[in-house]
């Protein structure tokens, strides 16, 4: 009886041994993008005609969710590649997980706020510097989880090797922040600097695959 419990607690503390499973964190942030793509479809709203004239009145709030629906998707594939990269995860991970998901999950406001801003051609600037802002926040997230990340799976990890200094991750930033300044000169010249920034994300990292 004394040997059945002793075996019983070794089996119990090698449990508790093995490093937390990262399959769990890849389905909550899947489900949690998803529903945030969601909402996003649910803030669209149909135009007041019922003619081509009274479609084409609405196209900026199309082609913002559209940017916006790139923009978060970018995010869950590089987050996919992020992952298959990692072989551990801490609960400070699971922490910086949850803490990009926040950003991510204000984006379908900001989307819409700005969207309704639109005036003669124009977009207002302060919404359009606050979907800036709500675009820089997860840019900061993110690079926070890669820190945490290396952390976790050591410095010689291959994750680590794969991102090195992440200059394409701080160059991004750097275009968020000077696209909100932007903004307060020209509303467009904000949305073309968010724009250049998907554009660089647009095909998942290739570090990580290249590793």
């Amino acid at each position: 009886m004394s040997d059945t419990s002793a075996e019983t607690e070794a089996d119990a503390r090698a449990q508790l041994a093995k490093p937390l499973g990262k399959g769990r964190v890849e389905a909550f942030s899947d489900g949690v993008i998803a529903i945030i793509i969601t909402i996003m479809v649910l803030e669209l709203k149909t135009p007041e005609g019922f003619d081509l004239t009274a479609l084409l009145s609405v196209k900026h709030v199309f082609l913002l969710y559209a940017f916006s629906f790139i923009y978060v998707g970018i995010y869950w594939n590089n987050h996919h590649h992020l992952l298959h990269a990692t072989h551990r995860v801490t609960g400070g991970v699971l922490w910086a997980n949850l803490h990009l998901l926040f950003w991510l999950s204000l984006v379908p406001f900001t989307t819409r706020w700005v969207g309704e801003s639109y005036h003669d051609g124009q977009l207002a600037t302060w919404p359009t510097a606050i979907y800036g802002l709500s675009l820089l926040t997860p840019s900061l997230a993110y690079a926070i989880l890669v820190q945490t990340l290396i952390r976790a799976n050591g410095a010689n990890s291959a994750l680590s090797k794969a991102i090195g200094s992440d200059r394409k991750g701080w160059f991004s930033t750097a275009l968020y922040v000077l696209g909100i300044g932007l903004t307060f000169w020209q509303s467009w010249a904000g949305i073309a600097c968010y724009v250049l920034v998907a554009c660089i994300w647009l095909v998942p990292d290739r570090r990580i695959e290249r590793d």
